[in-house]
């Protein structure tokens, strides 16, 4: 018989932090998110945002960060 597993709360912001690629050349001071990066480049290429931007932007900067320092 095969045991369930609880589900994990994607909501939750205590469950996991996100990976850090460090690229001290491309990032200055603050950390910047996956999902902020991909809404900057696509805002300077004139794309409109849908509905779902903003939570897949919060979900792509829980998954990847990139940041400057160590």
């Amino acid at each position: 018989m095969k045991e369930e597993q609880p589900e994990e709360n994607v909501n939750d912001t205590t469950a996991r932090q996100p990976h850090r690629i460090r690229l001290p050349g491309f990032v200055r001071d603050e950390d910047i998110g996956l999902g902020d990066l991909v809404k900057r480049t696509t805002a300077s290429l004139a794309i409109k945002p849908c509905r779902g931007c903003e939570r897949r932007a919060a979900m792509l900067n829980r998954w990847l960060t990139f940041t400057g320092r160590r």
